[in-house]
């Protein structure tokens, strides 16, 4: 698979972080799809378009993001987690859901990288 045909959905509420996190992966070769808000990742999620990597950052949203990550857990998308904070409650219901990591803000951005290359192995 090349890394341009690999797609990392972006999710989150805040576009100025979308669109630093979309620089970011396509730099890393990868085409980005965002979608800002529980509207606009329904409206992905119906599409059906294969999406490798789901990377979602949970600052803003309600409990009902988790239906969403169970989504993927279902489809067996990989999964990030990005949360303004460490929590206990975050990483249980994370590891519930088949997560692969929980990143706090700030993020490392090496970290990231290198948690993505690994899971798009």
């Amino acid at each position: 698979m090349t890394t341009t045909a690999v797609k990392v959905l972006l999710v989150g509420t805040q576009i100025r972080n979308l669109e630093l996190l979309a620089e970011f992966i396509e730099k890393l070769g990868y085409c980005s799809i965002s979608a800002q808000g529980l509207g606009q990742l329904d409206t992905l999620l119906a599409s059906e378009d294969v999406i490798d990597l789901a990377l979602i950052d949970v600052t803003g949203f309600d409990e009902t993001i988790w239906q969403r990550c169970k989504y993927f857990q279902e489809k067996g998308t990989r999964l990030l987690i990005i949360s303004p904070q460490n929590s206990l409650a975050l990483q249980n219901q994370s590891v519930a859901l088949g997560v692969s990591s929980v990143l706090v803000k700030p993020l490392v951005m090496v970290e990231l990288k290198g948690l993505i290359r690994a899971l798009l192995i």
